[in-house]
């Protein structure tokens, strides 16, 4: 077996591979066989058909391609490895010559990953900021929990910020009820926003029987995002009182029974939470930093693949929520300001940085020779378990199933590779404290996959 390779661009190849008879006389003979074990001729026992009659009724033209069939695989990876190209995404394979008895040849073209040189890890850089001060986000975790314990006692005055109060609504156009525009009972807290702009002011001052009416925007429904009069009616109100911050508290939301042990305990899951984000932070300035400083292009075709398989996937959720794409941003409040256009077109940029980024990776990878261990994969399986709340043999089940174990093993390599960069690469705080991401660079990539 024997084969060329002819460049037809900077990341594209056409392999042209000549395959001797001889080479593709089992993968013939074993056609035969497969084709007599699941014919049935009369005047011969199942699976003894001889080649000749099978020629004869099915044609010599259907054996020989089930056997090309059979060998192409190993045939192209066999050109591939040759040329030392790696390839990206699916060939476009033709039957170039077929003389039986004698010679078949094909072309396979494909995209392959282009030529570059990776940047010196050393001189990647990037600032993430600043831990926020633990203390801070383990009061505002106590503030949360005081309010998940907070008592409530109706009061005779008017509501104000804070209050847990009783509403109706009711939506109007011209005078008008509008359908479905009529809301009974609904509990709020005044003053936490999410439900109606306007809500806050209208309701603040208002005692039980009060009603005020203001313009504001339907959210939900039919008539979601349309102006409409809004009517609200206070039917209760009932005043919050958070428990103090003692050791009673600490023991009844906590398994310690002091407020100290318990704001340790908190202090330490604080800590792991800042100090994981700032590793991601810096894991994806460091990835941004590494593809701006690496000159190459990806090939067309495969950024169009990928980026119909994300358009897809994203209709598909949408349409599985019952919204269009232009409804989901006109109803998302940091997305009103894109369009449909602005949308695509910054996940097709997004896209061709994910797929630089996996490209020079797999190129360090290759360079070092990494190699995955099965530990490397065990590892892997364990992790993802422990983040879906499954068993490692779910897991594992899954990645025979779905057929992943090529991508997992692609994965566990640029962790690798992932590893290498951040060891040589600086990363800074905006207060210009060094930032240590090379211990935990694998598992926060690990938790970006699937």
């Amino acid at each position: 077996m024997s084969s060329t390779v002819e460049k037809l661009g900077p990341s594209r190849v056409k392999l042209t591979v000549e395959i001797p008879f001889a080479d593709l006389k089992p993968h013939l003979d074993k056609a035969y066989v497969d084709i007599a074990s699941s014919v049935t001729i009369p005047g011969f026992r199942k699976g003894k058909v001889p080649p000749l009659v099978i020629d004869q009724r099915f044609g010599r033209g259907a054996v020989l391609q089930e056997a090309i069939n059979s060998i192409l695989p190993s045939a192209y990876e066999g050109a591939v490895v040759e040329a030392k190209v790696s390839p990206l995404g699916e060939p476009e394979i033709e039957i170039t010559k077929l003389e039986d008895g004698e010679v078949i040849e094909f072309s396979a073209e494909v995209d392959i990953r282009p030529e570059f040189e990776v940047p010196d890890f050393a001189e990647l850089s990037a600032v993430v900021d600043a831990k926020k001060p633990v203390d801070d986000e383990v009061n505002e975790r106590i503030d949360l929990l005081r309010s998940r314990f907070a008592t409530t006692a109706e009061v005779d005055r008017p509501a104000a910020d804070g209050d847990r109060v009783t509403l109706d609504l009711v939506a109007s156009r011209d005078g008008e009820p509008l359908p479905d525009g009529t809301a009974v009972d609904i509990a709020y807290i005044v003053g936490s926003g999410g439900m109606i702009d306007g809500l806050d002011v209208a309701v603040v001052g208002l005692s039980v029987g009060e009603e005020a009416e203001f313009a504001s925007t339907l959210v939900g429904g039919a008539l979601e995002g349309e102006p409409a009069d809004i009517k609200v009616t206070v039917k209760k109100v009932a005043e919050q009182t958070l428990p103090e911050v003692d050791d009673e508290f600490a023991s009844m939301i906590s398994e310690f029974d002091t407020v100290e042990e318990m704001k340790a305990d908190l202090a330490k899951g604080v800590e792991a939470n800042l100090e994981a984000e700032q590793v991601a932070a810096g894991r994806d300035k460091i990835i941004e930093a590494m593809v701006a400083a690496t000159d190459f292009e990806v090939p067309a075709g495969v950024v169009a693949s990928e980026v119909d398989a994300r358009k897809e996937q994203i209709n598909g959720q949408l349409a599985q929520a019952g919204l269009t794409l232009e409804r989901y941003l006109e109803q998302t409040p940091e997305e009103t300001s894109r369009t449909v256009e602005d949308f695509w077109a910054e996940l097709e940029a997004n896209t061709v940085k994910g797929l630089k980024a996996q490209l020079i990776l797999d190129k360090i990878a290759d360079d070092a020779e990494f190699n995955v261990e099965q530990e490397d994969l065990s590892k892997m399986i364990v992790q993802k378990a422990m983040r879906n709340g499954t068993t490692p043999e779910a897991e594992a089940q899954h990645m025979m199933e779905h057929n992943h174990l090529g991508a997992w093993m692609a994965e566990i390599r640029r962790n690798k590779a992932m590893g290498e960069v951040v060891a040589k690469a600086k990363v800074t705080d905006t207060d210009g404290a060094v930032v240590d991401i090379t211990m935990r660079t694998g598992e926060a990539m690990a938790e970006s996959d699937h």
